[in-house]
């Protein structure tokens, strides 16, 4: 099987490669990056001369070069994580995320629809869904209510992929996931910076009152939902992926911190941001009781293995911290 994977120098589609590369022999992934800011070249380093694996640089909104690279190619399937992810910099600019995560995604499918490929998987988000109160969860079913532009973009990009399968029969499928942490995640994200404002002894940021509750999945968990969906997913289904491991951010801060030994005196508390979602939580029943998902790894367990990886990564940290504008 030959799957493109778009945005996989990044976060989670690195983890992912690695990941599939290392379970699947007879897997074959090319992996097309525009090498932005989030992403970086040495997080699939020790890959970069497998048989099954290569890489080209562009840009999933270059319609002539994706097109010409599909076509050359003929892959089975496409996997798109290539994304504009953050929050913060999407309220101080959000064209970026027009462009990407709605007009690639454009691409994407209409080349997909084109060139007649097998499956067309959409790396989505809970944010999507916006904000939901205790003691309900979000289902495949909930309303779609974005409140930032980064989430509109990414609901945006999921309204196209259902477009594509209801209107021209293309064989798509949306996987929206809770909270990701782990190694190699950019630390502009909450969990490695904090992780690196703490090792400094730096004051951590938390916004507002810091009781906004996230659902936190350790990557290589919603690495293995991706692939059990590659596999068995129905095209036109939409997957939720989610742990049911809720932590206010306050309780998050803490127990960052106490890992490391750093003081309570070290939070921040600091202005909210605009149209900040209060609470997520994912109702994962659907891809269990489907495709027989389960998450293998204890939160308490992946946050000690996430600190360890950063404290002994702090070269790979420093060339990133070094283009940190924006941090949530």
């Amino acid at each position: 099987m030959h799957i493109i994977v778009t945005g996989g120098l990044g976060f989670i589609g690195s983890n992912f490669i690695r990941d599939l590369i290392s379970e699947n022999k007879d897997i074959f992934i090319t992996n097309i990056d525009a090498e932005t800011y989030a992403g970086g070249l040495d997080n699939l380093k020790d890959i970069e001369s497998k048989k099954n694996y290569q890489y080209f640089k562009g840009n999933i909104q270059d319609y002539d070069f994706i097109e010409s690279t599909i076509k050359k190619l003929k892959p089975d399937c496409i996997i798109n994580f290539a994304a504009e992810t953050h929050v913060d910099r999407s309220i101080h600019s959000s064209q970026p995320f027009i462009h990407t995560n709605i007009v690639g995604t454009h691409v994407l499918l209409d080349i997909a629809l084109k060139q007649n490929l097998d499956k067309y998987i959409q790396i989505s988000t809970d944010e999507v869904y916006g904000s939901i109160e205790l003691p309900h969860k979000f289902t495949e079913e909930s309303p779609i209510k974005p409140n930032s532009p980064y989430s509109a973009s990414k609901a945006s990009a999921d309204h196209l992929v259902r477009a594509y399968h209801e209107t021209y029969g293309l064989n798509s499928l949306i996987i929206r996931c809770s909270n990701n942490f782990g190694p190699y995640q950019y630390p502009e994200k909450v969990i490695p910076y904090f992780i690196s404002l703490a090792l400094e002894n730096k004051k951590v940021p938390v916004y507002g009152d810091g009781l906004n509750v996230r659902d936190w999945i350790y990557v290589n968990d919603f690495c293995s939902a991706i692939a059990l969906v590659v596999e068995k997913g129905k095209g036109g289904e939409v997957y939720n992926v989610g742990a049911d491991c809720e932590l206010n951010n306050l309780q998050l801060t803490k127990g960052i911190l106490k890992r490391l030994n750093k003081p309570e005196s070290l939070i921040n508390f600091v202005k909210d941001r605009p149209g900040h979602d209060r609470r997520y939580a994912m109702d994962p029943s659907k891809i269990q009781s489907n495709l027989g998902w389960k998450k293998k790894y204890n939160f308490e367990e992946a946050l000690d293995e996430t600190i360890h990886w950063y404290k002994n990564n702090k070269e790979w940290v420093e060339r990133r911290t070094n283009q940190v504008a924006v941090f949530s």
